[in-house]
């Protein structure tokens, strides 16, 4: 027996943007509940999140030079057409504005 899929959900960009952030926000949700039920409460938790946090922000700078680099790739391919170029240029301002905003929400934090 073949289970019924929604076709929007599994064929146009929305759909596979809903789902890749939902197994985001659930892969998130358990590293945490298996991290408190590690230390064992929500206060140990946090913590020990603060006394790593350099780690993190190491692990971070490590994600943003790959994601650079893979950037610069793609960007030598796709600069040679104008219409990719202009849609490029809107993707870089966003993708500049997101990591930003999510450094700042850091450092506020």
């Amino acid at each position: 027996m073949k289970l019924a899929r929604p076709k929007w959900l599994f064929s146009r960009p929305l759909g596979k943007a809903l789902l890749w952030t939902t197994l985001v926000v659930l892969v998130a949700a358990g590293i945490n509940l298996v991290g408190i039920g590690v230390v064992g409460d929500i206060t140990a938790w946090s913590q020990w999140l603060d006394n790593h946090a350099g780690y993190f922000l190491a692990l971070r700078l490590c994600l943003y030079g790959a994601t650079g680099y893979g950037w610069l790739w793609m960007r030598r391919r796709l600069y040679r057409d104008a219409e990719a170029r202009q849609r490029l240029f809107r993707a870089e301002i966003g993708a500049i504005a997101a990591i930003t905003l999510l450094e700042v929400s850091v450092l506020l934090t």
